[in-house]
């Protein structure tokens, strides 16, 4: 599959000097927003976005609220949800090939991308009450939903409280029970546990968030010659963009719902389920990934080769392969 040409030029970062790194702490947690700056939030959203081709960007209002989202391609409606700090670009691979079977619907979730960022406590509730409204407004009754980390978790929420509303789960690097215990990168963990205010998080993304960008770039995306220029690019000139930092740290704030009120439940669902993991995940290792399936009664597990945490972004390829034929069967 041919690359956009975001990210024609290959070039892999350069990691933070271990004793520069110490003092970013506070701050890893502006840099996770280089997952939603792509299409970063601004007054009013740009007309297309921009991957294989130009795509006109939607809004609807749901609950007060704008919420942005792509609508591409006819047949069974397919909803993307992109994971924690993320946005809609993460998907920016799999909007021409599965709208040639489907109709692809995927959203920037509030707080996120450029969708509003109400001053909401980012609740799985809250979230789960959104992703109702968002099919509602669009008329759709019953969805396949595709999620990836975070994403995941919305997607076996809504299966959970809503199962009537969902057709198939995909679940690309889930998210598991017990997070903070399988959590590998060092990175996530102290973005997840920091206490740091948002003031100091917005101060320290001004001054070291293209050096914390990079490197949670690097553990996040496996294969580094794909951080181009382009994309380094595209993510520093959009984390400065107001208004995303405290939507980012209350997201945190859903994990122990989902660890009380969903985690303990996943061998209950009775949708069929496909979990996709790539192999280099370091976020959430394969056996994680593995164990998730196995908690899912009659899952199938997709290991894809030289990815790690976003592997739909790294080997869409071989992700749009899976996704098309198991949504199909």
């Amino acid at each position: 599959m041919k690359r956009s040409s975001n990210l024609s030029s290959p070039h892999e970062a350069h990691a933070a000097h271990p004793s520069r790194r110490r003092y970013l702490v506070p701050f890893i947690l502006g840099s996770l927003l280089f997952l939603m700056t792509a299409c970063a939030s601004s007054s009013e959203a740009p007309p297309y976005f921009e991957a294989f081709e130009r795509i006109p960007v939607k809004t609807v209002v749901v609950k007060d609220q704008r919420i942005a989202y792509l609508d591409v391609g006819t047949g069974p409606p397919v909803v993307l949800i992109h994971g924690f700090g993320g946005s809609m670009w993460q998907w920016e691979y799999q909007q021409h090939a599965l709208s040639r079977h489907f109709r692809v619907l995927t959203l920037d979730l509030p707080g996120s991308g450029l969708s509003d960022k109400p001053d909401i406590d980012y609740r799985t509730d809250q979230m789960l009450d959104f992703c109702i409204g968002f099919m509602n407004a669009l008329q759709i009754e019953k969805a396949t939903l595709v999620g990836n980390s975070m994403g995941a978790g919305l997607a076996i929420g809504m299966a959970m409280v809503h199962p009537t509303r969902v057709d198939k789960l995909v679940l690309i690097s889930g998210l598991p029970s017990q997070v903070m215990a399988k959590l590998s990168s060092r990175l996530f963990r102290q973005a997840l546990e920091t206490r740091a205010p948002s003031w100091l998080v917005s101060f320290g993304n001004r001054l070291f968030g293209g050096v914390a960008t990079e490197s949670v770039l690097k553990e996040i995306v496996h294969d580094h010659t794909l951080l181009t220029p382009a994309v380094l690019d595209r993510s520093n000139r959009n984390r400065r963009r107001p208004g995303i930092i405290k939507p980012l740290m209350a997201v945190k704030n859903a994990l122990p719902s989902w660890e009380t009120d969903f985690a303990p439940h996943l061998s209950t669902i009775t949708h069929p389920t496909m979990v996709i993991w790539g192999e280099y995940d370091r976020v959430f290792p394969t056996p994680v990934g593995e164990e998730l399936h196995h908690r899912i009664r009659g899952s199938q597990f997709v290991r894809i080769p030289d990815a790690g945490h976003m592997p739909q972004w790294e080997r869409p390829e071989l992700v749009n392969r899976s996704l098309i034929a198991y949504i199909q069967s």
